[in-house]
């Protein structure tokens, strides 16, 4: 099956760093085809993350003139700094005026919360706490309850570099020192987190939501596929 077939998807990325990306093509179905922007976020603080959204406006106008099916705007920072309400708000200014459907990262978790029942998480993230406190804030204000939302102290372009076993044992202390909970958050697409997710649902019996996991079931559902994928989580194993 040509590359396509299935529907064309654009990616808008904050930043450069490899990982993401490749993460979400490799959890998407067969036969669908992608079209990869990037942003250039590079520190991860307030001001790259609010200027971000200006910048992924152009890429979206860009990616709709290539006539993709679906854009994806990557990373929940940038519309998480900007407070409640505000990604579904240019996500649909983005899809009147380009003629395309536009997702961002946050809409996509916040969808998979409600369809596994997650009422009261914990998060996890590697920022820093004056950023971690807006990020429970955008929860809190759309009805979820955060027990906590912790970051690992670690600098914002090694993220990447966070070995998988520290990322299980974080969110495993994270979760037993603030629970009980209905689930984890794991915040940002940065790091690499997907070897552990379907580990800590299990070990915890608990449900792990994680960004690039969320960001795939999202988009299959906005082009009609359901392909579930076994050994990233509930999420993309069953499908809801």
């Amino acid at each position: 099956m040509y590359y396509g077939a299935r529907g064309i998807v654009g990616l808008v990325k904050p930043t450069y760093r490899p990982g993401s990306m490749e993460s979400f093509i490799k959890l998407m179905p067969e036969g669908v085809g992608f079209i990869p922007f990037h942003v250039g976020v590079r520190v991860g603080n307030e001001q790259e993350f609010q200027e971000a959204l200006a910048i992924a406006e152009k890429k979206v106008a860009k990616l709709a003139e290539l006539g993709v099916d679906v854009v994806m705007i990557m990373g929940a920072p940038p519309a998480m700094v900007r407070g409640h309400g505000a990604d579904k708000e240019i996500a649909d200014q983005l899809t009147k005026k380009y003629g395309v459907p536009v997702l961002t990262a946050t809409m996509a978790q916040v969808d998979a919360f409600q369809a596994l029942g997650i009422k009261k998480l914990v998060g996890i993230t590697y920022f820093k706490d004056d950023l971690n406190v807006k990020f429970a804030k955008f929860l809190e204000d759309g009805g979820f309850k955060v027990a906590a939302m912790k970051g690992l102290d670690v600098p914002f372009k090694d993220a990447g570099k966070i070995p998988p076993e520290e990322i299980y044992s974080f969110a495993k202390k994270v979760f037993i020192d603030h629970g009980p909970v209905d689930g984890i958050y794991m915040l940002g697409a940065g790091w690499h987190n997907l070897p552990v997710i379907e580990l800590l649902e299990k070990d915890l019996k608990t449900t792990v939501v994680s960004s690039i996991p969320a960001q795939v079931w999202a988009t299959q559902k906005q082009l009609h596929l359901r392909e579930p994928v076994q050994g990233y989580g509930r999420l993309l194993a069953e499908m809801p």
